[in-house]
């Protein structure tokens, strides 16, 4: 029997690339849900316009948070995940077609690899042409692992097929935006880290970046991609250093000093403490939740 299927679509300010990316997948969904953080910027309008899609909205706190809520929401049992910078090949959609016609009963998600463009261009190198995810899964069986990014679909090993075809997937087009994601994802890997048990290093902070832009520029060829590979390498080492740096200053910054509650302190109530240094600063982590192998 021929399974049917939800395209799930998370997105805030996406005008620029929703509509293409619903267009991509028009041609295997039988549901297209929009899951929508607070867009401003017109997309869902966009989105109305072009019909045929259900539309709900919540408040974003991260990724795996914000996608293990709207996934129960679909209404399929097979579920097709998409960010709005990615697109369906005819040669993808045809492959999800010809597993939906008989899905195999041992397996509840798939790895699907991606083609990556910064500013427009395709990369193939840079540690970028090793980028598989999985985005096609049972809807029941399968929630993100409670990180703060870079979460994965947890499933076990066994349970999980291989896709050929490839997701264009559009990283980015201007590097300000680029910049502003790299910061904030810094920010989240350095609270990863810290749930980890990790600690601030000053060598970490001191070679991670070297390192990191040596590692994707020579040996994995960065060289190759030309002045989109070197900036690439460049941005990337950057995010090395800079989420050893927020790292740190999860334990050690100093808090800014606040008058009011100062002021409060002198009126006889009782001020907010300061954090100490050398404690982690924010205590907010979900509990992770990891499934057993098969």
């Amino acid at each position: 029997m021929i399974a049917k299927l939800t395209v799930l679509i998370p997105c805030k300010n996406e005008r620029r690339n929703i509509r293409a990316c619903i267009e991509s997948v028009q041609r295997v969904a039988d549901e297209i849900l929009v899951a929508d953080s607070g867009s401003t910027d017109g997309t869902l309008e966009v989105v109305r316009e072009i019909g045929g899609c259900r539309i709900i909205e919540r408040e974003y706190v991260n990724s795996a948070n914000f996608k293990n809520w709207a996934i129960p929401q679909a209404r399929h049992e097979w579920v097709l995940l998409i960010d709005a910078d990615e697109r369906v090949t005819p040669e993808l959609a045809r492959e999800i077609g010809q597993v939906l016609e008989s899905p195999p009963k041992d397996k509840d998600g798939f790895w699907i690899p991606r083609t990556n463009h910064y500013l427009g261009y395709r990369i193939k190198r840079c540690g970028w042409n090793r980028d598989d995810v999985i985005r096609l899964f049972r809807r029941d069986e399968s929630r993100y692992e409670a990180r703060w990014v870079h979460a994965e679909v947890d499933l076990p090993p066994s349970r999980v097929g291989q896709l050929k075809h490839a997701f264009l997937h559009y990283t980015t087009w201007d590097s300000d935006q680029y910049l502003y994601k790299l910061n904030r994802y810094a920010g989240w890997g350095a609270l990863n880290l810290r749930d980890a048990g990790r600690r601030p290093s000053l060598l970490a902070m001191l070679t991670r970046a070297p390192l990191r832009f040596l590692q994707l520029y020579f040996l994995r060829l960065g060289f190759l991609d030309g002045v989109p590979g070197f900036q690439i390498c460049m941005h990337t080492a950057y995010y090395a250093f800079l989420k050893q740096a927020k790292l740190w200053e999860l334990y050690y910054a100093l808090p800014q000093p606040d008058p009011d509650a100062e002021r409060s302190s002198d009126e006889g109530v009782e001020p907010i403490l300061a954090f100490e240094p050398g404690q982690p600063q924010w205590s907010e982590a979900e509990p992770k939740r990891r499934r057993a192998a098969a």
